[in-house]
């Protein structure tokens, strides 16, 4: 028995830059289809999308992945077999809500399936069961063993300030490397909701477009359709001038031009509401566009704190560069107080020596 589909969604696809591990790559040009399958046969977890020919996912499923949504529309999961970062950018919170949901029940599913095989292979193979202890104790006693300490004197004190000063610099510059990353992932977000912006912005555009041509093609039929009601309402007029009792084919002549202009009345009264559902489409791509514009206005706002958190690293950087060649000086000059010590103990050696034998004689 192969694999089975068990949740199917639609979204757009990316994956992270691999040169530069912050920009978000357009996987798929539209919206594709994105499922989760199950092995029976090797009890595993999969998620595959196909766009044409090619497999643009193939995410095997482990216990230690995580589904992070990164804003209303989007998240995203790293696979280190694939040496990549997927993102996915739904139509709806819901569809994003129901996905990440799947995603955890499937995490669940394979860690289960995990340790049950691995329970199963402890039970085939009870070697191992008796040498795990004796391992494990082993481990224990070499974590717990006390580390061997060095006393010199004022050295010591020495080389313990540079150490703190050297524990203090590293800390800060881990900092404003987290600092610096967790921006990154704020750039790439927005990077993420701008492309999803910008593909709608061009759907909406292309639609106005085409409802601006039928617009003028709608307002070319009104005018003719009006016209046509003028024309039949003065043959109407005419008719009835004509005879005060018409004969019944007038009267049936009369009923057909009545109920011609209702039907027409009708159908202009459908292309008004028509032209104004295009019209309030308008103010939806105005709004469009403002979101936009806001979204790279925070993009440039964050391109601009990343490149002020650069310049920090950097000099934290050199601050610790200054502090190891200091610290390779002062180790410089306790060696060279050690060699001395060591050539007067030796002449103090010596000179006790001689004593020894001026008292011995």
């Amino acid at each position: 028995m192969g694999e089975q589909p068990i949740f199917s969604a639609r979204a757009h696809v990316f994956q992270i830059d691999p040169a530069t591990k912050r920009n978000w790559l357009p996987a798929s040009k539209h919206a594709v289809t994105v499922s989760f399958f199950y092995d029976a046969n090797r009890s595993v977890y999969r998620i595959i999308s196909v766009g044409g020919t090619t497999a643009i996912i193939n995410s095997t499923i482990t216990p230690n992945m995580t589904f992070t949504k990164t804003s209303q529309k989007f998240g995203q999961w790293a696979d280190s077999r694939a040496n990549t970062v997927y993102g996915l950018g739904f139509a709806t919170e819901q569809q994003l809500q129901q996905f990440s949901d799947q995603f955890k029940e499937v995490k669940e599913a394979a860690r289960l399936a995990r340790e049950k095989s691995q329970e199963k292979f402890e039970l085939t193979n009870p070697a191992l069961n008796i040498a795990a202890p004796q391992l494990s104790q082993d481990l224990s006693e070499d974590r717990h063993s006390p580390p061997l300490l060095t006393v010199n004197g004022p050295e010591d004190k020495l080389f313990r300030s540079k150490s703190a000063d050297m524990e203090q610099l590293t800390s800060e510059k881990e900092r404003i490397k987290k600092m610096l990353s967790e921006g990154s992932i704020c750039e790439i977000n927005l990077e993420a909701e701008l492309f999803t912006l910008q593909d709608s912005n061009a759907k909406l555009v292309a639609a106005l477009h085409e409802a601006n041509t039928g617009v003028e093609e709608w307002k070319k039929q009104l005018a003719e359709y009006q016209e046509e009601t003028g024309r039949l309402r003065d043959q109407v007029a005419e008719l009835e001038a004509q005879s005060g009792r018409p004969d019944p084919s007038e009267s049936e002549t009369r009923d057909e031009l009545t109920q011609t202009l209702e039907e027409l009345e009708a159908l202009l009264k459908a292309k008004d509401e028509e032209i104004h559902n295009l019209q309030s489409k308008n103010s939806d791509i105005r709004d469009l566009e403002k979101e936009r514009e806001e979204a790279v206005q925070r993009l440039q706002d964050l391109e601009t704190r990343n490149a002020e958190l650069e310049q920090r690293v950097e000099r934290a950087e050199q601050t610790l560069a200054s502090s190891l060649e200091e610290r390779d000086r002062a180790e410089s000059e306790v060696q060279r107080v050690i060699d001395v010590l060591d050539v007067k103990i030796y002449d103090l050696n010596d000179l006790r020596q001689s004593l020894a034998k001026l008292i011995d004689k």
